[in-house]
């Protein structure tokens, strides 16, 4: 069945409606800072440094791919085109062409080198920790997170997913709190068995292995709530174990600190959750 130039003219109208109605929406949807949201076709909206230059870095290679994707697109065009039998009855003899092969050897080389460039900067900036304001550490276990603060005092904390609050599945009863515009060490292990430490608004994302101590770092330059979650398959309830940090100011983060000390070190067994209470929660 052949469809009539009218037809296809409003069939590509509706998809052009249709695409540009998921773009308005996707970008009033990513409104929402430090969390996913419906609909969102892109990275969500960058909060560090690290983050900034991976979503530079993923444009730049959107655009590198769609640029190369065309070009390849147009190639083949030209040669159902122009190279036919239609349009070529006697075929040509040509067996060799020292131009084409020199610049289909030369063109990748500089599309690899002009990837490798960015992309080695951009793992030097992840993994080259600067000196650090604060340290966290972060211990994984089935299924929560235990947090402490060795820079701040003796203390530590279960952060547990929390039903009753708000974003579903992302909430905790006690979030992690820290400075903005600090530069924050993140030491991540586990207990039990390998966990893995993401929020994807900082752009870090470190795995928490049994008896090793693997360390990452982040620099918020805004205020909020962030969530991320555990992004290792590590068992049964792997979907509910939640990472919320909360950026504050440096008093807050003082005030906070104080606050911390006597609600969780009064407790000499520190209210550790047992699985059960995980599953429950």
């Amino acid at each position: 069945m052949r469809m009539s130039r009218g037809q296809i003219g409003r069939r590509l109208l509706g998809l052009a409606v249709v695409g540009a109605g998921l773009a308005f929406g996707g970008a009033a949807f990513a409104e929402v800072m430090g969390q996913p949201a419906p609909w969102e076709y892109k990275l969500q909206e960058a909060a560090t440094p690290v983050m900034e230059n991976i979503t530079w870095f993923h444009n730049f290679l959107l655009w590198l791919i769609t640029a190369i994707t065309l070009f390849v697109l147009v190639l083949l065009v030209i040669v159902v085109m122009k190279f036919n039998s239609r349009a070529n009855p006697v075929a040509s003899k040509t067996t060799h062409n020292t131009l084409i092969e020199v610049a289909w050897t030369i063109i990748p080389v500089l599309i690899l080198v002009a990837v490798a460039v960015p992309s080695f900067r951009l793992l030097f900036l992840e993994l080259d920790i600067p000196k650090a304001d604060l340290t966290i550490k972060a211990t994984g276990k089935q299924w929560f997170w235990t947090y402490t603060y060795p820079d701040n005092g003796p203390f530590e904390f279960d952060s547990l997913m929390a039903a009753d609050k708000q974003p579903r599945l992302l909430a905790v009863d006690n979030e992690v709190v820290v400075p903005v515009n600090k530069v924050v060490r993140v030491q991540t292990t586990a207990a039990d068995v390998i966990h893995s430490f993401a929020i994807p608004s900082f752009g870090i994302k470190i795995d928490a292995v049994p008896g090793r101590l693997n360390e990452t770092w982040f620099k918020a330059t805004k205020t909020g709530m962030f969530y991320g979650q555990c992004s290792e398959l590590c068992g049964k309830d792997h979907a509910f174990m939640p990472i919320a940090i909360r950026v504050v100011s440096d008093q807050e983060f003082t005030a906070w600190v104080e606050t911390a000390k006597k609600k969780f070190a009064s407790n000499p067994a520190n209210s550790y959750a047992s699985a059960g209470t995980a599953v429950a929660q």
